[in-house]
C-alpha cells in the first residue's frame, strides 16, 4: 500500500474525505450548458489571491509615510529583484480585476441569475464590487505620486458636495483640511487590514450562498423553462449536468491562465497603460498638473459631477443609479430569465451600458 493511500485512509477515517470529494468535486453536477461567464468567479479568486501574494511582498519594502512613500516604490521598482514585476503585476492585476468584476456582473443581469431565490447572492456580490473599488481608490493614493495625490484629492473633493455632513466626510477621509500624512496613513490601513479583512468575510459568504442555492442554470435553449414558484428552500440540483471535478475545474482553469495572459501581456508590453508618466513623478502638493482624472473605472463618477449644474444633483444621480442596482432582484420579481422574453430590460440593459460607455469616454477626452 502506498504511503498516499494511507495517508488517505487515515483521513477518511477521521474525516470522511472521500465522501467530502464526492460531495463537492467527482459528485456534484453543474449545469451543461454554463459558459465562459460562469467561469468568471473563479478567475476573480486566483485575481484576488495573487493581490494578496505580491501585496505582501510590496510591504517588506513599502514605508506608508509621506516623507518615504514614493522613495521606497522606487526603490522597489528599480533596486528590489524583480521588484517591478511584483509592483506591475499588482498594479495591472487591480485593473484587471475591475474588469472581471464587470463582466461578471453584467452577465448576471443579462442571464437574469439574480432574481429569487438569489438575490442575497446578488447583494453580497454587489458589495463585493463595491469593496474592490474602495480598495483600488486607497491603494492608488500609497505611491504617493503626483498623480496619486491629486487624484485622491478630487475624490475626496467630491464628498463635501453631500449636504449637512459633506465637510464632515472630506475631514474623516483626509484626517484634515488636505491630503496628507494623516490621508495616507488611514488609506494605507484601509488598503493593507481593513477592507481586504471585510472582502474576505464577504467572499465567505458570497461563496457559502452560491454552493448553498446552487449554480442557476443559463436561460437559453429551447429546454429551458422559467422555474416554478418557490414556496420553501430547494437546492437547484442539475440532474443531466457535468462534474464539477474535472470536467468544470477545466474550464475554470482555462479562463484563469487567459486573464493571466491578458495580464502579463499588459504587464510585459503596456505597462503604461494604467501607469501613466504623472504617476513616475513624486507628490508636489504646491503644484497643481493640468487635466489631472480619476482611474478609468471612476471616469463616469466624475462626468457626472460635471454633467450637472450643482454636485449635489450629480452625486443624487449616482445614488439613485446605484441603490437601484442594489434592489434590483427586489423589483425584477418575475420568473423569467430568458432575455428573449425580456424585451425592455434588454433594452435597457444595452442603452445602460452605452451610457456609462459614453460618459466615461466624455470623463476621460473632457
Amino acid at each position: 500500500m502506498s504511503p498516499l493511500k494511507r495517508l488517505v485512509d487515515y483521513l477518511d477515517v477521521r474525516l470522511g474525505v472521500r465522501e467530502l470529494v464526492r460531495q463537492n468535486l467527482t459528485g456534484y453536477l453543474v449545469p451543461r450548458r454554463a459558459n465562459f461567464f460562469y467561469t468568471l468567479g473563479a478567475v476573480l479568486l486566483a485575481l484576488f489571491s495573487l493581490q494578496v501574494v505580491t501585496g505582501i511582498l510590496l510591504l517588506i519594502y513599502y514605508r506608508p509615510d509621506a516623507a518615504n512613500a514614493f522613495a521606497s516604490v522606487q526603490y522597489i521598482m528599480n533596486e528590489v529583484p524583480y521588484g517591478w514585476l511584483i509592483r506591475y503585476v499588482h498594479v495591472v492585476g487591480s485593473n484587471i480585476i475591475v474588469i472581471a468584476l464587470l463582466l461578471h456582473m453584467l452577465s448576471v443581469l443579462f442571464m437574469g441569475s439574480y432574481k429569487k431565490p438569489r438575490e442575497l447572492t446578488w447583494l453580497t456580490g454587489f458589495i463585493l464590487f463595491n469593496l474592490s473599488l474602495a480598495l483600488c481608490l486607497t491603494g492608488y493614493l500609497l505611491p504617493w505620486s503626483q498623480l496619486s495625490f491629486w487624484a485622491t484629492t478630487v475624490a475626496t473633493d467630491a464628498a463635501g458636495a453631500v449636504p449637512v455632513v459633506g465637510e464632515m466626510a472630506v475631514q474623516f477621509l483626509r484626517g484634515g483640511a488636505m491630503v496628507g500624512e494623516a490621508t495616507l496613513g488611514r488609506f494605507f490601513a484601509l488598503h493593507v487590514m481593513g477592507l481586504p479583512l471585510l472582502l474576505g468575510a464577504v467572499i465567505g459568504l458570497h461563496l457559502f450562498l452560491m454552493r448553498r442555492v446552487g449554480i442557476s442554470r443559463p436561460p437559453f435553449g429551447p429546454e429551458y423553462e422559467p422555474p416554478a414558484p418557490l414556496l420553501s428552500f430547494r437546492h437547484e440540483e442539475h440532474p443531466d449536468g457535468i462534474p464539477f471535478f474535472p470536467h468544470y475545474v477545466a474550464k475554470d482553469l482555462a479562463a484563469i491562465f487567459f486573464f493571466l495572459a491578458a495580464l502579463a501581456w499588459v504587464v510585459f508590453y503596456a505597462p503604461a497603460l494604467f501607469i501613466p508618466p504623472a504617476a513616475l513623478e513624486p507628490a508636489d502638493p504646491f503644484v497643481t498638473p493640468p487635466h489631472i482624472k480619476p482611474e478609468w473605472y471612476f471616469l463616469w463618477a466624475y462626468q457626472t459631477l460635471k454633467i450637472f449644474p450643482s454636485k449635489v444633483i450629480g452625486l443624487a444621480v449616482q445614488g439613485a443609479f446605484m441603490t437601484l442596482l442594489a434592489v434590483l432582484p427586489f423589483l425584477d420579481i418575475g420568473p423569467e430569465r430568458r432575455p428573449a422574453h425580456r424585451p425592455l430590460f434588454v433594452t435597457c440593459y444595452f442603452l445602460g451600458i452605452l451610457l456609462m460607455v459614453a460618459i466615461s469616454i466624455w470623463g476621460h477626452y473632457s
